[in-house]
């Protein structure tokens, strides 16, 4: 049996499959060992993953292949591969990026521009194989611009700088209990202020129609194409995305491209099976 993890900030998909129809998947937390400790990765796993698989042998999974958010350097995934191993001690494990694994997703096996658009963001040019160029993220702090991260900073911030409508800002801070204090302290103190801002993607895409807020959702999208896409200088070549994000937006994210002399590829709100298909493969 093999095992395809995608796993990004806020959500974990864990996909046990033998052949391309019996795929199982099972959803966590998300992952991400730049924020959390190896404690807090291990009790995701025991606690939400293994109780949910409780009729799956874990020592059945041969071939363990895990995307992760986070995962960019080797000691990083030496360090996640070390973890998993504890849970599928016969797998042969093999950690990447969860970049790699949009690329291979969108891609298969042919070249393109591949691009993340969830929680965070991220892109890449990738040769059918591997990523050949990769623009850094820089995380939701330095980057991660069009992101649901992005989207909801830009939103919260104009939202108490007064810069939107009186109405929605009203509805929004009521809808969600919010003051501005309540605000600071969740961003400023709290941890994982980039999972709280991205949380109010929904209601930005409840609002997209209001022009303060279409606008700034298209501002958000050109950023992340200006700063991302256009360093790899192949205009020629279709952009693939995938994420949340991505799909929900998928209208603004064609509109922005068209803008800026660009052609959308695939879109798509999850890797999963984009994977299962590329590893389902022999020579996976």
């Amino acid at each position: 049996m093999k095992l395809v993890v995608d796993s990004g900030s806020t959500k974990t998909d864990w996909g046990f499959f033998s052949n391309l129809s019996d795929l199982r998947i099972y959803k966590t937390q998300g992952i991400n060992p730049c924020h959390q400790s190896a404690d807090e990765i291990n009790g995701i796993i025991s606690g939400e993953l293994m109780s949910q698989i409780a009729g799956i042998d874990s020592g059945s999974v041969t071939q363990l292949f895990y995307y992760g958010a986070g995962c960019a350097t080797e000691a990083i995934c030496a360090q996640m591969a070390g973890m998993l191993k504890e849970f599928f001690p016969a797998a042969a494990i093999t950690v990447d990026s969860d970049m790699l694994g949009a690329a291979r997703a969108l891609c298969g096996r042919s070249e393109g521009v591949a691009c993340v658009l969830g929680t965070g963001s991220n892109s890449c040019l990738y040769n059918g194989k591997e990523i050949i160029d990769q623009v850094p993220s820089l995380g939701y702090i330095l980057g991660d611009e069009g992101s649901s991260a992005a989207l909801g900073r830009r939103f919260i911030s104009d939202c108490l700088k007064r810069q939107l409508p009186k109405p929605v800002s009203r509805e929004f801070m009521e809808r969600y209990s919010l003051t501005k204090d309540i605000i600071i302290e969740n961003v400023y103190r709290k941890p994982l202020p980039n999972r709280y801002i991205a949380g109010f993607a929904p209601f930005i895409y409840d609002k997209r129609a209001v022009p303060e807020v279409h606008k700034l959702i298209i501002q958000c999208f050109s950023e992340f194409f200006t700063r991302n896409v256009i360093s790899y200088h192949k205009p020629w070549m279709p952009v693939h995305f995938v994420g949340s994000l991505a799909n929900s937006f998928a209208d603004e994210l064609k509109e922005t491209a068209e803008q800026l002399g660009m052609t959308i590829g695939k879109i798509e709100a999850s890797p999963m099976n984009g994977l299962v298909d590329y590893h389902a493969t022999d020579n996976a």
